[in-house]
C-alpha cells in the first residue's frame, strides 16, 4: 500500500486542436470587440494566446476554462451566439486545411446517404483531434447521430438549454459543404442539462 510520502503518477494532459481558442478568439473579437476578448481571454489565464495564438494541440483544460469564462462573462446567449460562430469558422478552416481536394471532390459526387457514411467514418477517426478525452460515437442514417460523451464545452456545468454550438456549428457546415447543402445540426441532449451525454442529430 502506498504510504503518504508515495510519488503520484500524473500522465500528460489531454490535448485538443487549437481551433477550440483560435475560432472562439476570432468570433469574440468580431462580435463583442478586442476589449472583451482581452476581458475573457485574461480571466481564463489565456492572454497569451492572444500574443501568440496557438498552432498545435493545447492542453484540454484550457479550453474547457475558455467555454466556462464565456459563460460565465457573458451569459449563456452570447456565449452560445460566439460559440456557433466559433464551431462555423473551424468547419471552414477544415475545410479548407485538412480535408484533402480529391476527398472533397469525391464526398460531394456521391449519393448522400454514401457520403454520410465515408464523412461519419473519417469524424470518428479523427476525433481525437477535437474532442479530447470526450468519447465519440456516430451512426449513420436519416437522421445521423452523433455522440459525446464527457463532453469538454460543458463538463461539470449545468445550464438552461444545449451550450455545445460550437460542435453543433462545426458538424453542420462540414455536412452542408459535403453531404447536402440543406443539412441541419440540432444538439438533443446536453449533459448541461443533466443528460447522459451531449447529442447531435442531422437533417437534411
Amino acid at each position: 500500500m502506498d504510504g503518504p510520502g508515495a510519488a503520484v503518477t500524473v500522465g500528460p494532459p489531454v490535448r485538443i486542436g487549437p481551433n477550440a481558442i483560435t475560432r472562439v478568439a476570432e468570433a469574440l473579437r468580431h462580435q463583442q470587440g478586442a476589449d472583451r476578448l482581452a476581458e475573457v481571454f485574461g480571466r481564463a489565464g489565456l492572454g497569451h494566446y492572444l500574443r501568440c495564438p496557438p498552432q498545435h494541440m493545447v492542453d484540454e483544460g484550457e479550453v474547457v476554462r475558455l467555454h466556462a469564462v464565456l459563460r460565465e462573462r457573458l451569459g449563456a446567449a452570447a456565449a452560445r451566439r460566439i460559440g456557433r460562430d466559433a464551431g462555423a469558422r473551424t468547419g471552414a478552416y477544415l475545410l479548407a486545411h485538412r480535408i484533402p481536394r480529391a476527398a472533397r471532390w469525391l464526398l460531394r459526387g456521391l449519393p448522400a446517404g454514401a457520403a454520410t457514411r465515408a464523412l461519419t467514418t473519417a469524424i470518428g477517426r479523427h476525433a481525437w483531434t477535437f474532442a479530447g478525452s470526450a468519447r465519440f460515437a456516430a451512426r449513420a442514417g436519416r437522421p445521423v447521430h452523433l455522440v459525446l460523451a464527457d463532453c469538454p464545452l460543458c463538463r461539470a456545468t449545468r445550464a438552461d438549454s444545449a451550450c455545445c454550438d460550437f460542435y453543433a456549428a462545426c458538424f453542420e457546415h462540414l455536412f452542408r459543404a459535403l453531404v447536402h447543402e440543406r443539412a441541419t445540426v440540432r444538439e438533443t441532449a446536453c449533459a448541461a442539462l443533466g443528460a447522459d451525454a451531449c447529442r447531435f442529430e442531422v437533417h437534411w
